[in-house]
């Protein structure tokens, strides 16, 4: 009898004291994740250090200061998110798609005024979310991945920038658009007419507030630089993706008000007139991808447009400068030439053009090709008067723009001496050796280049002219490298990296995953009764193939390619798991419908995931290879929006029959289970009121479809919101005592998954009811299988504490392939930012950002974990002695609990492993940095939920 007694006590005690473990790995977790990212996510050494007027650069005579102003005024013009496909016409690309040439006044500028008129193909640097281009737009350097948390609430810019000069050196700046200017400029501005960027579902009030202030301020004389910035081709993307009719309309609007502008340029550059010598500046921040993304660093997201034109044209010699390489004949037969040039060149070129300090900490290059659009860089008059003049307008420009470009070389040369002096770890000798190598050697031939533009007595016009080209030539070349090679340098090694840091947080990761799976196996061998010893061996392979499914997962993490395809290794691996569970059962002559089921289910989600559901798909209208499209060629357009908008209805009935069904009988208690099913019904009706408002098919009285759309969201998150907190309370106080313990933490559970699935189905749109199915057919199955090795295995005996390692590693596989399928994915892109407004049309930083990680976190980490005790309780339904059960249930639900930590923590460690191996990669900040991020928040989030959860079923 005292052994018995002394069994359980222990299992007594374990049960009171397990919620401590998973206590003690958050916290281990979260000095981890601290440690790694303060050592890799930090930012580049922000240098508080400015350029003045009265800087002097030592070299020469022209190259002593800063450049001469070429244009007295400049108009920006930003339009939010243009891709370059959206200028350039539709003949520089294999096919013509609908949004293409819409902004058709710029395309005629390009191709009748080639002199004075270019578009440019301007690549961007990731991370490509607002805050970060407009930094690095105006301070002339790269971004920091840090500042992508700050993008909801963007902090003044202390670095230098061209913002700062213009105001010190009594420019007057004009500002109307996204208030985000104003947040990083504060006190920059001479006038300002900020409105709110956040709320993606306004397409209009921040164009319509542009549009009121655009037109009238270019008539006024109060302002040297005026910014307009419009947002709606940004907000038309994130809401309906770039094929759709809302994008259109917005580019034709652009288009117009763009015509309005360029026409009254035209009309007020006349001699004399204040628009004489201005230059116009049509850009975007970055790209965006076809379904409206942006802050990764694909193509469609790095590359936009600039377009460049001047009312004032620049002699004819700007055509050798401007060049011929990739120029085509536009939808009217007429020639249109595209350049390509960096945005890291933006500030720089600007202050040149302007006559302003570079800034600081600027990195780029003086673009020679936007710098001759200018006609006042062709001005022979404002030439250095006691220098040599050459004989030709084109040396006159070379040799100006070569000046331009000394100064530009000493400029950057002295931010990399500041800043290596500076900098705790600056950059490596081998490379500060090269780059100052090139300085000097483009240095030591200035003297001679300006010598060369001096005429000999007896050099003829031909030779004179032949050898200034060629010396001027050189220089630019010379100075050139220099620029290009500092910047390559700077792309592969701005940040700077704590490998202390790193190294501990990695140890620590890997001493907590070893220290997880050694507690995993004590505990198991601890509540293995002796006469289950031989069953614990037939544990064996099941665990060792849980464990090369998560190896498997794991490794592929290492590599760029698998990252890409992450979804789809997930389902490979979780197929795997079901084909050989189906071949085990064939051999064994016992093979079940839940088999197949799950099978058929995999490829389901195969397909949901290879062609992005809800990214690929917006409103009635989908992508010409998607599935849904084929059916509608079929079909019939109608058919297919009839279809598209009664199938989400039908499957959302099918749910909430099932969660009935599953609430009247998991729920034992009767106050509960009634209020819950209350809850539910209720909750399920707004939801499809909401999706029926939202519909075209039906028309709803205007004060009806409001409601529908705005308050039946806020109805179903209300009371999930109270049905939460009533579950709660019921927990500390209810009277569930007399309930045997599976009972009381199946009772438990449910309410648990029934409050939080309505917020979460609802947030993810009309495909949550489709999603909702795979994820209760797929815990059906994964549950019944779980049974079925219970009883092959004979561990269905009383006290079995046995959990199957298969069944956790297939409920994990499936949470990642329900993110995925979804439409996430783990880049700032994947963020489903329209998500965080339904029901809501203002922003607030706290409850869109909560909505938006319900949406992001919900059905792949916060349904996922609040399941895992169905796994551990079914298995132990059979047994018959109350107290054995007891003990069986927490001894599975702590191991389950505890392998599905392990298995996130393992991912976790390897994706900061490779983080760590590819921190020197050229897709470090556009991929693995933003995989760390996701993972390492969702490991704390899943810590965090099972903290939670031991709480409250201990």
């Amino acid at each position: 009898m005292a052994e018995p007694a002394r069994r359980r006590r222990e299992q007594s005690s374990r049960g009171r004291s397990w919620p401590l473990i998973f206590v003690a790995i958050l916290a281990v977790h979260s000095l981890a994740i601290y440690l790694f990212t303060r050592g890799f996510l930090l930012t580049r050494t922000e240098l508080d250090l400015h350029s003045y007027r009265g800087d002097r650069t030592g070299v020469s005579p022209g190259c002593s200061s800063w450049p001469p102003p070429a244009v007295d005024r400049l108009v920006i013009v930003v339009l939010d998110a243009l891709r370059f496909d959206f200028v350039a016409p539709s003949t520089f690309f294999e096919e013509k798609q609908p949004w293409m040439d819409k902004l058709q006044v710029l395309q005629k500028l390009a191709a009748d005024e080639k002199k004075s008129a270019r578009i440019f193909k301007a690549l961007a640097d990731p991370p490509t979310t607002s805050l970060q281009r407009l930094k690095a737009l105006t301070t002339g350097g790269l971004p920091t991945f840090i500042d992508v948390g700050n993008s909801f609430g963007a902090p003044a810019i202390v670095e230098d920038n061209i913002m700062h000069q213009l105001a010190k050196n009594g420019k007057r700046v004009v500002m109307m658009g996204d208030d985000t200017w104003t947040q990083l400029y504060p006190e920059h501005f001479n006038k300002s007419f900020p409105y709110p960027s956040f709320n993606v579902k306004d397409l209009d009030t921040v164009d319509n507030g542009v549009i009121e202030h655009l037109l009238p301020s270019l008539h006024e004389n109060d302002w040297d630089v005026l910014i307009a910035h419009f947002l709606g081709v940004d907000h038309s993307g994130h809401i309906f993706g770039v094929d759709s009719t809302p994008m259109i309309q917005k580019l034709e609007q652009y288009n117009q008000i763009l015509e309005n502008v360029v026409d009254t340029l035209k009309s007020l550059s006349t001699p004399g007139g204040p628009h004489e010598n201005t230059l116009l500046l049509v850009m975007g921040d970055h790209g965006q991808t076809l379904n409206g993304d942006h802050g990764g660093g694909t193509a469609e997201e790095v590359e936009t447009s600039l377009f460049a034109w001047s009312p004032k044209t620049p002699p004819n010699a700007v055509l050798a400068v401007l060049g011929e390489d990739s120029c085509n004949l536009d939808l009217h037969g007429n020639e249109v030439c595209v350049s390509t040039m960096q945005q890291l060149d933006f500030a720089v070129t600007v202050s040149a053009l302007l006559g302003i300090p570079f800034p600081f900490g600027s990195i780029g290059r003086v673009n020679p090709e936007l710098y001759a659009l200018s006609a006042g860089t062709w001005d022979n008059q404002k030439m250095d008067i006691n220098a040599c003049t050459p004989w030709n307008d084109l040396e006159a420009w070379r040799r100006r723009y070569a000046e331009a470009l000394c100064v530009n070389s000493w400029q950057v040369k002295r931010y990399i001496d500041q800043y290596s002096s500076s900098s705790i770890i600056g950059f490596s000798a081998e490379y500060l050796d090269h780059v100052a190598d090139l300085y000097s050697k483009a240095q030591a031939n200035w003297s001679e280049a300006m010598k060369s533009t001096c005429p000999p007595e007896i050099a003829t016009g031909e030779e004179f002219n032949e050898s200034t080209s060629s010396a001027l030539q050189l220089q630019i070349d010379a100075y050139s490298s220099f620029l290009e090679s500092f910047a390559k340098l700077a792309r592969s090694a701005w940040t700077e990296f704590d490998l202390w840091l790193m190294g501990i947080g990695l140890l620590l990761m890997i001493l907590s995953v070893i220290t997880q799976a050694y507690t995993l196996v004590k505990l198991s061998a601890a509540c293995q009764q002796s006469d289950q010893k031989s069953a614990g061996a037939r544990i064996i392979p099941k665990l060792s193939f849980a464990f090369t499914l998560v190896a498997i997962r794991a490794a592929s993490l290492l590599s760029n390619s698998y990252i890409l395809t992450e979804g789809r290794v997930a389902n490979f691996l979780l197929s795997t798991s079901c084909i050989a569970g189906v071949w085990h059962s064939a051999m064994k002559g016992n093979f079940s419908i839940e088999e197949f089921l799950f099978l058929l289910l995999n490829i389901c989600t195969r397909f949901g995931i290879e062609f992005g559901m809800s990214k690929q798909i917006a409103g009635p209208t989908a992508a010409k290879d998607h599935p849904v499209s084929i059916v509608c060629d079929i079909f019939g357009s109608n058919f297919c929006n009839v279809f598209m908008a009664i199938f989400p209805i039908i499957s959302l009935a099918l749910v909430a029959y099932i969660v009935l069904k599953f609430i009247t009988s998991a729920i034992h208690q009767r106050f509960l289970k009634y209020l819950i099913m209350s809850g539910t019904i209720l909750s399920y009706s707004f939801i499809a009121n909401h999706w029926i408002s939202e519909s075209t098919l039906l028309s709803h009285p205007k004060a009806v479809r409001d409601i529908g759309i705005r308050l039946a969201p806020r109805f179903v998150y209300a009371i999930g919101a109270l049905s939460l907190a009533i579950s709660v309370l019921c927990r500390l106080f209810g009277p569930m005592d007399c309930l045997k313990l599976n009972r009381r933490i199946t009772s438990f559970s449910a309410a648990m998954l029934c409050s939080w699935s309505p917020t979460i189905l609802i947030l993810l749109g009309r495909q949550g009811s489709f999603v909702a199915l795979i994820c209760i057919t797929g815990a059906w199955c994964i549950i019944k299988l779980q049974q079925k090795y219970q009883k092959d295995l004979k561990l269905d005996v009383v006290g079995s504490c046995v959990a199957n390692p298969v069944s956790v590693t297939q409920w994990s596989l499936l949470a990642v392939c329900l993110f995925y399928l979804t439409g996430h994915w783990c880049t700032f892109d994947g963020l489903r930012y329209g998500a965080a407004f339904i029901g809501f049309d203002h922003f607030h930083i706290i409850r869109q950002g909560f909505l938006l990680s319900i949406d992001t976190f919900g059905v792949s980490h916060i349904l996922p974990v609040l399941s895992l005790p169905f796994i551990a309780i079914y298995c132990c339904n059979t047994a018959s002695k109350k107290s054995k059960v007891n003990d069986g249930t927490i001894n599975n639900l702590i191991q389950v609990h505890l392998m599905y930590g392990l298995i996130t923590a393992i991912t976790t460690t390897i994706t900061i492993l490779c983080v760590t191996i590819q921190r020197r990669h050229l897709m470090v900040w556009g991929l693995f940095a933003p995989k760390y991020v996701f993972d390492a928040i969702g490991l704390l989030l899943t810590d965090l939920l099972i903290c939670l959860a031991s709480l409250y079923y201990s």
